[in-house]
């Protein structure tokens, strides 16, 4: 995959959100809010989203982070619904796509080498795609989109 587009899926750029974008202007009480027919909330899908980084982040640095036996342990049990919390799920997200940017900029260890895969889950590099996606629908279902740092609106 060319560094260009890796931007585009981590940044969102072209057909993809920006995922600081999309989560920047949320509230901890509207990150933490059920919307009827969707199985988590914003708040978790960031949680989601963050674990699933921290895990390939590992996985580029050489560890075989063991992959978990159900989707479910990717997901925390309960909507983040203290404003500190909420915080630091936002800028740890924003510290691991930076990490991410800063890797597939990289020459020496970036993201064009092979890394081994050890499921077939491995190989979804558009995951993070795919849940700012339900993001920016749970947003617009609640009233609250475009996100201050501007979103398709048609």
């Amino acid at each position: 995959m060319s560094q260009p587009v890796l931007t585009e899926l981590l940044r969102g750029k072209g057909a993809h959100a920006d995922p600081i974008a999309c989560v920047e202007d949320i509230s901890a009480e509207l990150a933490a809010r059920q919307v009827a027919g969707c199985p988590h909330s914003i708040g978790q899908v960031v949680f989601h989203i963050n674990y699933w980084m921290e895990y390939e982040l590992r996985r580029v640095r050489g560890e075989k982070p063991a992959y978990p036996e159900h989707n479910s342990e990717s997901f925390p049990a309960a909507s983040p619904v203290d404003v500190a919390e909420w915080d630091r799920l936002r800028a740890r997200m924003t510290e691991l796509l930076d990490e991410f940017a800063g890797l597939a900029k990289s020459s020496a260890q970036g993201l064009q080498r092979e890394i081994e895969s050890v499921h077939e889950g491995d190989k979804n590099v558009a995951h993070n795609s795919y849940h700012v996606g339900q993001i920016a629908m749970m947003r617009r279902v609640l009233g609250a989109w475009p996100p201050r740092g501007g979103g398709d609106s048609w």
